[in-house]
């Protein structure tokens, strides 16, 4: 953790203005003070950073430009280790510490910043949130199932984002409470993610109605993340009638959003050629409508012709809700053309499912793999964090680079260790 002070001359509050920024998994907490006065006294355990020039102080031309001070923080402590609230400083911002019904109260209350974090808090991979975390969901699960769940997928840059913000606009205007869940990519270098989707929704994020939250996928399949099903969850349980949950850029595998939205929209763009033929038995088998974007200017009569050609394509795949016909619409999230259309597609569908029954049965099919997929998780986890597999992978490893075994040897030598410790 590093604490960071910044002497500003202009105008500013009569209290410190305090900036959180999380960088490499680092806090950095940004200080900026009205007067040098104040700096002058956090000058123990400070040091100036390396691109401050030495004169600056004393320079009147640059004075007060480089007015920066870098004071020590928690950065020795142990990996995984957070700072005690005893060890804090006094000009180190503290969190309160919320209990259950802190949680559940301000969820239901629609308190978006205990909103906000509780499904921090559901996200977190710490073991000591778990308990919590199954707490929370325990008693907010009575308030949820009641909205609309919308998942939408697509080839990257098919406009997902700006068609959300369209189809979450217009349905604001007809009085709805929108919460939108994006999902962005994991980097497999760094692990990190720009969750940069909800600056493509301006106008959106401005909305009293409207919840955006970004999460990084966290390397996991599917376009979701882990725990895309208790953030829904949440979001019911704050009032959300209307869930839309645009996934990653999707190939033909990434198909996992199906199992927890009631609604699929595939979004295409037309021209991509045969581009698309590879997430055609993929995707478009699992979707309950294709809504081809970018359809406004010269792309206008290339999107009628797609439109065309994937209806075509439809008769020949099987639909994945009994009795219904998926079909393809052209539309702008641009312009907004096609989006009542869509919406009332929609709609239609969702009465068609449960007049059917099919809605009710989905769901219920949902909980079911919710389920099996946290066995799975569970499993995984318990798995790799296991001391004694912990401790044999390096030498399993070496091994295999040394052609000794074989990779199917190496995962039953692995397996076996820790179900002789299951069974122990």
């Amino acid at each position: 953790m590093f604490h960071i002070f910044l002497r500003n001359d202009s105008d500013l509050p009569s209290n410190n203005f305090l900036n959180l920024v999380q960088f490499q998994g680092k806090l950095i907490i940004f200080t900026l003070y009205k007067n040098q006065n104040k700096m002058k006294k956090q000058k123990p355990n400070t040091y100036k950073p390396d691109w401050v020039p030495e004169n600056a102080d004393d320079d009147p031309t640059i004075a007060g430009k480089f007015a920066v001070r870098v004071v020590k923080g928690t950065q020795d402590l142990p990996a995984g280790k957070a700072a005690s609230r005893s060890s804090l400083s006094s000009n180190e911002v503290k969190r309160k510490t919320l209990s259950v019904d802190d949680y559940v109260n301000g969820v239901l209350n629609f308190d978006r910043n205990i909103l906000a974090r509780t499904i921090t808090l559901i996200e977190s991979n710490n073991p000591s949130h778990h308990d919590t975390a199954q707490e929370v969901l325990k008693k907010l699960l009575p308030h949820s199932g009641k909205s609309l769940r919308i998942g939408i997928t697509g080839v990257p840059g098919a406009g997902k984002s700006t068609l959300i913000e369209a189809l979450g606009m217009y349905l604001i205007q007809q009085g709805h409470k929108v919460a939108v869940l994006t999902v962005d990519p994991s980097s497999t270098v760094t692990k990190g993610s720009i969750l940069g989707d909800k600056t493509r929704m301006e106008k959106l994020s401005k909305e009293e109605n409207c919840f955006i939250r970004p999460s990084p996928s966290g390397g996991t399949l599917g376009g979701v993340t882990r725990k895309s099903r208790e953030t829904i969850t949440i979001c019911e349980a704050a009032g959300f009638d209307i869930i839309l949950i645009e996934t990653v850029g999707v190939g033909q595998s990434e198909v996992t959003v199906r199992s927890m939205v009631d609604f699929f929209l595939l979004v295409l763009i037309a021209g991509a050629g045969d581009e698309l033929q590879g997430i055609k038995r993929g995707v478009m088998e699992l979707c309950d409508a294709i809504f081809i974007n970018k359809a406004d200017g010269d792309n206008y009569k290339k999107a009628l012709i797609a439109q065309s050609d994937y209806n075509n394509a439809l008769h020949y795949l099987q639909p994945v809700t009994k009795g219904w016909q998926t079909k393809a619409y052209i539309g702008s999230a641009i312009t907004g053309a096609g989006i009542k259309e869509l919406w009332d597609e929609i709609k239609k569908f969702e009465h068609f499912t449960k007049k059917s029954g099919v809605f009710d049965q989905r769901r219920k099919e949902q909980t079911i793999d919710w389920v099996f997929r946290m066995i799975e998780d569970k499993l995984r986890d318990d798995f790799y964090n296991d001391e004694k597999v912990k401790k044999e992978i390096p030498s399993v490893k070496s091994e295999i680079l040394y052609e000794k075994i074989t990779p199917t040897q190496a995962a039953e030598k692995l397996l076996n260790i820790y179900k002789t410790k299951k069974g122990s």
